[in-house]
Formats: C-alpha cells, structure tokens, sequence
C-alpha cells in the first residue's frame, strides 16, 4: 500500500483556496465539511483516514473533479474537473456532490437565520434532517 502525502492535499486546499479568496470558514460552509476539519486538513496537522466523501467534497467546494484531492493523497494524478469517475456510477458521484451542496447551503442557512435570531425572538433554525 501506498502511502498517503496529506502534505500534498494540505498544499492543494491551501494553494486553491488563496487562488478562488475561500478562508477556512468560507471553505467549510461551500463544502459542507466542519471547519475543524477543514482546519487540519488544510494545516496539515492530523493524518487519519478520513470518509472519501470529506476530500470529494472539498474537492468539488474547490471547484475540481470529485477524486482530485483523493488522487494527490494516493500520489495519482488528479483528473480534470468534468472527467467522469472511474469505475463509478456518474450518477451516484452527481448525487453525492448535490447533497454536499445542500449541506454547504444548510449550514450557510443556520448562519443566517442565528444572525437574524439575535435580533429577534421569532427566528427559526432550520432542522437537521440527516
């Protein structure tokens, strides 16, 4: 087994993040993925394996093919951002990056609703559905 270069994937978020002005914040809410996470992934501090819909996610917040980030982990050459999965059913990896969108949109609707409830007693928060 190969072993896994989080650097690359550290330096990957980090450099394309900088390139599309995402914080780490900003990087958490599109993907849908916790901004702890997204903190060590990008910082390069914890190496554990993570679910692969964590780097997909990211992967398709940073505007790239859903594996990109799983192919630099790997030590694999990314594909490009329209190329089908391979091996895969290219409906399910659709499927998959609208539910992360959804989620990134859930969160993005929590913020906004916390920030309008300061201001009033009658904001609701959206409920968790997963």
């Amino acid at each position: 087994m190969t072993a896994e270069d989080w650097s690359a994937v550290a330096r990957a978020v980090h450099a394309r993040a900088v390139e599309l002005d995402l914080n780490q914040k900003e990087l958490a809410e599109k993907s849908g993925v916790s901004l702890a996470i997204v903190r060590e992934i990008q910082q390069n501090r914890i190496h554990r394996r993570r679910n692969p819909r964590t780097l997909e996610a990211l992967s398709a917040a940073l505007g790239w093919h859903p594996d990109h980030l799983g192919a630099l982990l790997r030590g694999d050459t990314p594909r490009a951002a329209g190329a089908p999965p391979v091996g895969d059913d290219p409906v399910v990896a659709v499927l998959n990056v609208l539910v992360r969108e959804v989620r990134g949109m859930r969160t993005q609707l929590r913020t906004i609703s916390n920030q309008l409830g300061a201001g009033g007693a009658n904001a609701r928060t959206p409920p968790d559905t997963d």
